[in-house]
């Protein structure tokens, strides 16, 4: 198995690196500083396409897969940007593409493609529920020709800037269910619209998240997506791209600390000696690169699973925690090697530290990545 990059790829890379070289690390520390959103960088890359990588060219897309869009993620988090902020328009049309009817896909997806329409935001979790996606109350009953939806989501993240938003709600409560995976459905809402109350979450990082009331939400039955009460099985079909589109960002963000990390310990001079010639700063970046590298592959491997239609679980998952581990030991690697300054705003470290936690918890936490290759590929026990 080859996993280099083929000349396209390698051009869409490069493509990505110069998207990116315009907005650099004091772009992204002002947003921070701020709290703002990365405007000017969200519009940069709808007009480029790339958002649109995975839609097919007959709806105005790129047409490619998601090894390429995992190239385009990468280098955004490779250049010290959060690619958390924009990476949802690439991947969270996968359930419209591939549940979605054609007069579905032909009325939203060229707007999507063209950058016209922005985003999607994903209303699944719930507060009690938590990663128990069978557990969530948020109800929609068939009221004629809509569906009246109630309940509260969160972590509902980009709302603010998403044009349409795609809500996982009960048609058949849990307790009339045949079992406690059926009875959920998907709906896609256009926003803004009434009967949605929106309070935002601030966080340890700049990224825009919020609650998301809905009080007798309507919207039209045309808007449901797939079939009525199978929605389960739409969001574990899109679960492996999210798992490897994370692995990307994560990836980058390991590559953005690795690239800091060696500069400064070749440039930092302590004792008249640059601070890299000591086996406790240059051994562990090493090792962080190593790890980085590895877990590359691993995301190679189940992209080109995905993008052949093959099954790829057990490399999505473990793509998943090797590459949210490598981006954490490279971000404790380089507070390391920084020392001092790490904690200074002035030289990023702390920002991508606070930006790189995130994936050791989402999208699923790496405890429930352990137990899925436990139970699936090990043959043990279940653990919840």
């Amino acid at each position: 198995m080859d996993f280099s990059l083929s000349p396209q790829q390698e051009a869409i890379r490069q493509e990505m690196v110069e998207i990116c070289s315009d907005f650099s690390d004091d772009y992204w520390r002002e947003l921070d500083r701020r709290g703002e959103y990365p405007e000017a960088f969200l519009q940069t890359m709808l007009e480029s396409g790339w958002l649109g990588v995975l839609i097919p060219e007959e709806y105005g897309g790129k047409g490619l897969g998601i090894t390429e869009a995992a190239l385009v993620i990468e280098e955004i988090s490779r250049a010290g940007g959060n690619s958390l902020t924009v990476h949802a328009q690439i991947y969270n049309v996968g359930m419209l593409l591939r549940h979605g009817t054609e007069e579905q896909r032909r009325r939203w997806l060229p707007d999507i493609a063209a950058g016209k329409s922005r985003f999607l935001a994903f209303g699944l979790t719930e507060a009690v529920a938590g990663q128990n996606t069978t557990a969530i109350e948020t109800s929609a009953v068939r009221d004629g020709d809509s569906y009246v939806i109630n309940g509260e989501k969160n972590w509902v993240s980009r709302f603010q800037h998403s044009d349409l938003m795609l809500v996982i709600a009960r048609t058949t409560p849990l307790a009339e269910a045949p079992k406690k995976t059926a009875g959920m459905s998907a709906f896609l809402v256009e926003l803004p619209t009434e009967g949605i109350e929106v309070t935002p979450v601030e966080t340890m990082m700049n990224f825009e998240t919020n609650r998301v009331r809905f009080t007798d939400l309507r919207v039209p039955a045309a808007n449901l997506i797939g079939q009525e009460g199978e929605a389960f099985k739409y969001v574990l079909s899109g679960v492996n791209g999210d798992r490897i589109a994370a692995s990307s960002a994560a990836i980058g963000d390991a590559r953005y600390f690795v690239s800091k990390a060696t500069a400064y310990a070749c440039e930092r001079e302590v004792f008249d000696r640059p601070i890299g010639q000591n086996q406790a700063i240059q051994l562990p970046i090493a090792q962080a690169h190593t790890a980085t590298e590895a877990a590359s592959l691993m995301r190679f491997h189940a992209a080109s699973l995905f993008d052949r239609g093959e099954p790829c679980g057990t490399q999505a998952n473990m793509a998943k925690f090797l590459a949210s581990e490598a981006a954490w030991n490279a971000a404790n690697v380089a507070m390391t090697t920084f020392g001092g300054n790490a904690f200074a705003k002035e030289y990023d470290i702390e920002r991508k530290f606070r930006e790189t936690r995130v994936f050791l918890n989402a999208p699923g936490s790496n405890a429930l990545v352990l137990s899925y290759i436990g139970q699936h590929v090990l043959g043990m026990p279940r653990t919840f």
